[in-house]
This record gives structure tokens, C-alpha cells and sequence, in this order.
């Protein structure tokens, strides 16, 4: 640095994430070997989110800024060689996107320190990311307490001259969950012909969607469970979970360029069928008060609090439904056996985390407007993307470790790439299976 030794930007108390509105200050700290001449010493707190049709590209296609606060600190002097110090302060708009980090674009936050220089001689640069959680209240989406459901049939053709007809339901628990909480997926497969099926698969997919010129969506599947196909003539329940890893939050309230999906999908293979529920991910669970119960859950709440006890990410034990129309005809419901599950352990045991391992508390509903302690966790990656990610340890930005919240191996993104049904798509292809068998 030739005549600076030290030139950084610190946070007060080493705090990196903020909420919107909320004030952030730090100091600048110089330090130098000899007299430094200035003309100026600025300091810039900025945030921006750019987008791109080519991955990892740092050319923006399009671009939107939500903050640029420019401060001088120091106004044309010298500084004497030693130590310095100069405090800056920022208040944050109240309406600003959380951080987030993808293949296609970002959004991101930094503020910036600048030492101008007299002419001919060299100006000084340093900078600091900070990051933003703009919490998602998930009791703030109406319905979310509900079940969300989806339903579709299957008529196909089998040794040339037979017909069949298969029918899959699906349900989830709820329709909104934050990371930690277990989506506990019921689904029922009623084949009514003399082939058997092949594997049902059931997949947790994040879809982003950036509004380029061009729009690209970039598809990930977080976490899968296969289970075995069903025989034919026979009608079978598959119950299973989810455990939801840390995820960037739906949407990204206060950004125009980037949206943030998520759907449950359940697939079934030979004969295809495929039925998708969308699900919101969030901050701040929903609350389940005795008025807004959730439906009798097969294992207890305390299995969604990570440390004490493993959570074992397979079938719960079958429940009866007799009112269902799918058991119409005395069928003998028979249980799925689930083959294989990306979020367990490939010995076959549970993976247990830390209940450092999320932000809060999974399970525990934090009071509406509550944020967690952002000055004593810190901040890591996951998942592909940038989130305010709590945890204990140092202050600087670490990587996760635990195999269990990081997604599969996703080496490609194809481009473009058409969305998944919407829930409304999917319930119109159900009618039109109805009305194309009568």
C-alpha cells in the first residue's frame, strides 16, 4: 500500500446483517507510515441488484439501485502518520430486497471508503459487504395454515389394446414453512389397471426467474425422496417429509428483476403423472394457534427442533381416511416403501444438526415484526445462493458444512428453461383428464 499500512472499514459490533430502515455505522481506520496528503476522504453505502442472459457474467443486461448515500468524512488535509479513525452512519430504506447471489444476478450491498488523492498520485480504495434480511412474515399470505392440495388422472394405453387409468393425489401440511420445519407430504396412487407403475418421486424445486430482455429461469431441485411404484389393481399411500434447508425467502419483496418460486412436485414414472404444489418459504413461521390449527401431524412438534432428536426423514405411520373418494370401492390401501432420500445419510442413518444449524429456533413462532439477534450470529452460503444465514463462531462470513441443507450436485443450468406448472395449470389439467374420459 506504499504509504498506507492499514485502510479498512469496520461495523459496529461487527454487525453485517440489517433489516430495512434500520441505521448502520461503522468507522473507517487509516493507518500510515508517512504524511498522506488528501483531498478528500468519502465514504459510500450502496445497493444494487444487476441481472445477465450469460451465467457469472459481471455485464449487467439490466440494472436497479436502491440506495447510493455519499459521506465526507474528511475534507482536504493531511494525515500524519500513525493512526486515524473517521465514523460513518447510514440509515437503510424501508423498503429494500433481502441479499441474494445466483448464476444469472445479485443483489448486493457494500459500503465503500475512497482516500482522494492530490493529481498524479494514487487515490486509495477499500470496502465491506453488508447484507439485508427483509423478513417474509408467513402469517401475512392468506391460507397459509391450510393444507394445499393438488389432484390429477392418467388414462394410458398398456399391451397395445388395454386401458388403464391411474389417479395421484397429493397433499402437503401447510403452504408455507421456514428452514428447519419438515413438510410432511401425504400421497395416494390408485391404480386401476393390470400394469404396474414405476417410482414415485417427490422433489422440493426453488425457481428463479430473472426478468431479462430474455427471461431466464434457472431450476434446482433442493432435496428429493423416491419411493417404489405401486402394483397394478391397487391403491397405496406414500407418506413422507421434507426437511427444508436455509433457502433464500420467496420473492424478494422491493426487487423488480428477480423472483424467488418454490414447489413441491410429485412424479410418478411409467405411466407419467405429475402433480405440483407451490409453497412459500419464509421467515417467520406460521403461527398455529388452537383458532388456526394445523391438521393432526403424524410425529410431534418437537421433532422440528434440530439437536434433540435426529429427524429421521422417513414414512410416518399410515393414516385412515375413509372418507377419501380415492379409497371409493373397497381397494386395500397398502404403504409405500421409500427407497432412497437425498437428506439422509447414505449409511442409512438420521442426520442430526445443530440448533446452531438456522437462523432461530425451527418450530418456535418468533412474535410478528420479531427479528433474530443479527448482531451476535453470522452469515454464510448456501444452497447457490447468498441469505442471511445465522450461526455461531467468528464474525467473518464462513461456508456451511452440513451435507444435509446443501442441495445436489448441479453442475449445468439449462437455458432456457420452461417453469413448472402452477397450481392453476395443474388443477386445469385434471379437468381436462376428467372430461376427456367421459
Amino acid at each position: 500500500m506504499g504509504k498506507l499500512q492499514q485502510f479498512d472499514i469496520t461495523f459496529a459490533n461487527n454487525k453485517v446483517v440489517y433489516g430495512p430502515g434500520e441505521s448502520i455505522s461503522g468507522t473507517v481506520k487509516i493507518r500510515t507510515a508517512n504524511s498522506l496528503q488528501y483531498k478528500a476522504i468519502k465514504v459510500n453505502c450502496q445497493g444494487s441488484c444487476g441481472i445477465s442472459n450469460k451465467m457469472k457474467d459481471s455485464s449487467w443486461s439490466l440494472e436497479e439501485q436502491y440506495l447510493n448515500s455519499m459521506l465526507s468524512v474528511a475534507d482536504k488535509g493531511t494525515l500524519a502518520p500513525g493512526e486515524h479513525s473517521f465514523t460513518f452512519q447510514f440509515v437503510l430504506p424501508v423498503a429494500i430486497p433481502t441479499s441474494f447471489e445466483g448464476p444469472f444476478g445479485k443483489i448486493v450491498y457494500h459500503v465503500r471508503a475512497a482516500i482522494d488523492t492530490p493529481r498524479f498520485s494514487k487515490d486509495y480504495k477499500a470496502q465491506r459487504p453488508f447484507y439485508v434480511l427483509n423478513m417474509l412474515n408467513l402469517n401475512e399470505v392468506p391460507d397459509i395454515e391450510q393444507q394445499n392440495c393438488a389432484v390429477t388422472t392418467k388414462k394410458f394405453n398398456y399391451l397395445l389394446v388395454r386401458t388403464g387409468t391411474l389417479m395421484l393425489k397429493t397433499r402437503s401440511d401447510l403452504r408455507g414453512y421456514i428452514p428447519g420445519q419438515v413438510i410432511r407430504l401425504s400421497t395416494e396412487i390408485h391404480n386401476k389397471s393390470g400394469k404396474d407403475t414405476g417410482y414415485v418421486l417427490a422433489s422440493l424445486i426453488q425457481k428463479v426467474t430473472y426478468r431479462a430482455k430474455r427471461p431466464v429461469f434457472d431450476l434446482r431441485t433442493i432435496a428429493e425422496v423416491e419411493g417404489a411404484g405401486v402394483k397394478a389393481g391397487k391403491h397405496a399411500e406414500w407418506k413422507e417429509q421434507i426437511i427444508v434447508p436455509p433457502l433464500p425467502q420467496s420473492a424478494l419483496a422491493g426487487c423488480r428483476l428477480i423472483d424467488i418460486d418454490y414447489f413441491v412436485q410429485i412424479s410418478l414414472k411409467s405411466p407419467e403423472a405429475v402433480v405440483v404444489l407451490p409453497i412459500y418459504i419464509g421467515n417467520i413461521p406460521v403461527n398455529l394457534t388452537p383458532t388456526r390449527s394445523v391438521p393432526t401431524s403424524p410425529s410431534p412438534v418437537s421433532s422440528l427442533v434440530p439437536g434433540t432428536t435426529g429427524v429421521m426423514p422417513s414414512a410416518p405411520p399410515a393414516e385412515e381416511d375413509p372418507q377419501d373418494e380415492l379409497c371409493a370401492g373397497g381397494f386395500a390401501s397398502e404403504e409405500i416403501p421409500t427407497k432412497s432420500h437425498s437428506q439422509q445419510d447414505p449409511s442409512g442413518q438420521p442426520v442430526t444438526m445443530s440448533p446452531s444449524a438456522f437462523s432461530h429456533a425451527p418450530g418456535a413462532a418468533l412474535p410478528s415484526g420479531r427479528r433474530p439477534d443479527a448482531s451476535a450470529p453470522l452469515f454464510c452460503l448456501s444452497t447457490g445462493a447468498t441469505i442471511p444465514f445465522f450461526t455461531e463462531g467468528d464474525v467473518l462470513p464462513i461456508p456451511t458444512s452440513c451435507s444435509l441443507i446443501l442441495p445436489p450436485e448441479y453442475s449445468s443450468c439449462d437455458y432456457p428453461q420452461e417453469p413448472p406448472p402452477t397450481y392453476e395449470e395443474s388443477c386445469s389439467s385434471v379437468n381436462s383428464s376428467f372430461n376427456s374420459g367421459q
